[in-house]
């Protein structure tokens, strides 16, 4: 016998010894690996066997014609070659148990099943179902190869553009790290999946996909005068809701006003003596913060030198703790505006002042350790802590504090209720400014990405633990790490544990609740249930959904959905949104904020608002008066004509002189079901005059104008000319006494 046949027959002895193991080891994983039902692809034909989904019927084919070959080389060996193709059953089994050892080796995991035998092999199935194809005539590295990029095509990375990401670029690095994500921080030709910019939505101009971290408009609607003047509308319809809000004038317009209350409570009580503090419009880390008592202790409320700014009463009584004053940063997202979905983050920080507190007096006033709690502020007392600890110094978490207040008996579970029905009223009132500013930026229709954005809310508990809000920041510190004087007049930054803790989580998750490869939120379930069924507290635990392709290397979210959940309780709040979507509906023209004279009386008219006792020119004079005092109000507008603001008070001086017998909430409420019952009836009219002029039109025209027989009208461009073309000719059928109606 040669050595070549010799050989042959050592290697097959060796297959058939490998073959009998393997087959005991899956006789005996028989009973645990449950067996699956194969694919629809897989032939139930038992001569063939079937790995993956593919006929192996060829390895079987290629040992017979091997056993031929060896037979036909002399009569002598004939015995040694015989006894392969007598054992086919063996040689059968002995390939699928060495097609299985490849399987393991290249780390599948799945089912594979074997015609005819009814075992299951150990291997790996793609997530998408599909079952990998494994030839035994190819090369085991080749097959590698195949497996990774198919890996790689499936799993492709969310990619981060971060180049504008500013000061909160470290804890954002982080982040994506954890996530296992791809960062761009020099920026990207092609799209990216999210754009993280550091200050507003324009910091990246032309973005026409993905997802962006910021709302058009959020910096000018958070601005101090904006935000009093949307809490003040929403105080005059429900005043019991948002009482958490301190009274608030705007300065200079609001001057005498602010002067003439003051005196009239000091006359009615001398022994009354109240607090205010003066916050600039645009200011922000404290700067330009300072108390007073009295209306002559104001600076700059008049000349050309006068800037905007809010005055309210100061909180005299606030909660202490070790003697210190503190508020809350608080971190919200809103992960969408329409449909408006609101989240918290179950941890936040909280902030101390750095001298003990004392009621305000006329010898403390200009104390701002002692009254004010910005971090960039008391940063610089000699008396700021900068801690390792989350329980201790002049920045700690708010879970500490917390606990800390449960362990006095306090009733954790009402405050936190208390904040999350802060958070969600105050979001209420900023939806509609919002709204107005996001069709400014991207009209519908127009391509354009999606928006989040991360704010900060800056709480303060009063003595009777009732949160009241501050202000909020569009723009909250995203730090992680702090400047801390190492030297005598040196300084260098150095890593905040407490900050790392707080708001790498609340980025990561943002991050997660964005995944553009996540149809369902990662949260709980929506439901529309109220406080009373708890999820309030924050220290409870809560089970989130994790993501499948983390293998659970992340903990849970630390962001609570607070809005659509608890929508029973907060929907009747919506009233002024209503009142924006009018206002959009009659801006006309895309990309406009302001409404002109001839789309209010459009307004006026077709809601059917105009009598014998409000006549067209008494329409036209209250336009006037208030488009001139709100122009008076905000003179750097970009356009001239009613803003949302003038068009609420304008709205509710119509709903007064309508319903006059009922109160000013029922007021508005049934003008908004008048207009929005006669838009219901007048958008059913158009319906019914455009069926009937499409029946009027020849069928070229009408096969043309729906784009069935032109293929170029599927891109855009000729879209819209085929819409235009048809909106003219629609208009020239349309009766000559409604377009007279339109063009007044």
């Amino acid at each position: 016998m040669s050595d070549h046949y010799l050989k042959l027959k050592v290697q097959l002895e060796q297959m058939k010894s490998c073959g009998e193991d393997e087959v005991k080891n899956d006789v005996d994983n028989e009973e645990q690996v449950p067996v699956s039902s194969p694919p629809a692809s897989v032939s139930p034909d038992p001569s063939s066997i079937t790995i993956a989904g593919t006929d192996a019927s060829n390895a079987f084919k290629q040992g017979v014609n091997r056993a031929k070959r060896c037979s036909k080389a002399g009569k002598d060996d004939a015995k040694s070659c015989g006894k392969p193709i007598s054992d086919l059953p063996l040689y059968r089994t002995v390939v699928s148990a060495h097609v299985g050892r490849n399987l393991n080796r290249l780390g599948h995991e799945g089912a594979l099943n074997i015609k005819g035998k009814g075992r299951i092999l150990q291997g790996k199935s793609e997530s998408n179902g599909n079952y990998v194809t494994i030839h035994p005539s190819k090369n085991i590295q080749d097959t590698r190869r195949e497996d990774a990029s198919t890996l790689v095509r499936k799993r492709r990375p969310v990619t981060v553009h971060t180049s504008k990401a500013k000061t909160s670029l470290e804890a954002l690095k982080l982040s994506i790290k954890q996530l296992k994500w791809k960062e761009f921080p020099l920026g990207r030709r092609a799209a990216c999946d999210i754009y993280w910019h550091g200050v507003s939505f324009h910091d990246n101009e032309h973005i026409v996909s993905g997802q962006v971290n910021k709302f058009p408009g959020m910096i000018e609607m958070l601005r101090k005068t904006n935000l009093s003047r949307a809490m003040r509308t929403m105080q005059e319809l429900f005043p019991d809701e948002y009482d958490f809000y301190p009274r608030s004038w705007i300065l200079p317009e609001e001057y005498q006003q602010f002067s003439t209350q003051i005196r009239m409570v000091k006359e009615n009580d001398a022994t009354v003596n109240p607090t205010f503090i003066v916050k600039p419009d645009g200011g922000s880390q404290g700067d330009g913060i300072y108390l007073i008592r009295d209306p002559s202790d104001l600076k700059l409320i008049a000349g050309s030198q006068a800037k905007q700014a809010v005055v309210q009463e100061y909180i005299q009584k606030p909660l202490l703790i070790d003697k210190l004053k503190f508020d809350i940063r608080l971190y919200v997202l809103i992960k969408s505006m329409e449909p408006l979905e609101i989240y918290i983050a179950k941890e936040g920080l909280t902030r101390f002042c750095t001298e003990p507190y004392q009621e305000p007096s006329q010898k403390n006033l200009s104390h701002v350790y002692m009254h004010l709690t910005n971090y960039s502020l008391n940063v610089h007392s000699s008396n700021f802590v900068h801690s390792e600890s989350q329980n201790t110094g002049s920045k700690r978490t708010l879970s500490s504090v917390l606990y800390r207040l449960a362990a006095k008996g306090v009733d954790i579970k009402k405050v936190w209720s208390d904040i999350i029905s802060l958070v969600i009223k105050t979001v209420i009132a900023m939806v509609p400014e919002l709204k107005v500013f996001y069709q400014a930026d991207i009209p519908p229709g127009k391509p354009g990405p999606t928006c989040f954005q991360i704010l900060g809310f800056d709480i303060l508990l009063m003595k009777n633990l009732k949160p009241v809000l501050l202000e909020v920041n569009s723009n909250p510190s995203m730090r992680i790490e702090h400047e801390q004087e190492v030297a005598p007049g040196v300084f260098e930054y150095v890593p905040s544990p407490v900050d790392e803790e707080v708001k790498v989580g609340v980025i990561r998750d943002t991050l997660r609740l964005m995944d553009p490869g996540h149809k369902k939120p990662l949260g709980s379930q929506l439901r529309a249930g109220g406080c009373e069924h708890g999820g309030e507290i924050l220290m409870e635990a809560e089970t989130q959904e994790k993501n499948s392709d983390e293998g659970g290397a992340l903990p849970s979210l630390c962001l609570k959905q607070v809005y659509p959940k608890y929508t029973k309780q907060f929907n009747y709040l919506r009233l002024v949104e209503r009142i924006a979507a009018l206002f959009i509906r009659f801006l006309g023209v895309k990309g406009s904020m302001r409404l002109g004279p001839t789309a209010f009386r459009t307004f006026i008219r077709t809601c059917k608002l105009s009598n014998s006792n409000f006549t067209m020119a008494s329409v036209d004079i209250l336009y006037i008066d208030i488009t001139r005092r709100w122009s008076g109000v905000m003179p750097d507008s970009r356009e001239a004509g009613m803003g949302l603001q003038a068009f609420v008070e304008a709205f509710f001086y119509l709903a007064g002189r309508r319903f006059k017998s009922l109160v000013l909430r029922n007021q508005v409420l049934s003008l908004l079901e008048l207009c929005e019952s006669q838009l219901e009836l007048q958008s059913g009219v158009e319906d019914r005059r455009s069926v009937s002029c499409s029946r009027a039109l020849p069928r070229s025209i009408k096969t043309q104008t729906l784009g069935l027989t032109n293929p170029l009208l599927s891109s855009p461009a000729p879209l819209r000319r085929a819409a235009s073309q048809d909106y003219r000719l629609h208009q020239r059928l349309k009766p000559r006494t409604h377009r007279a109606n339109v063009e007044n």
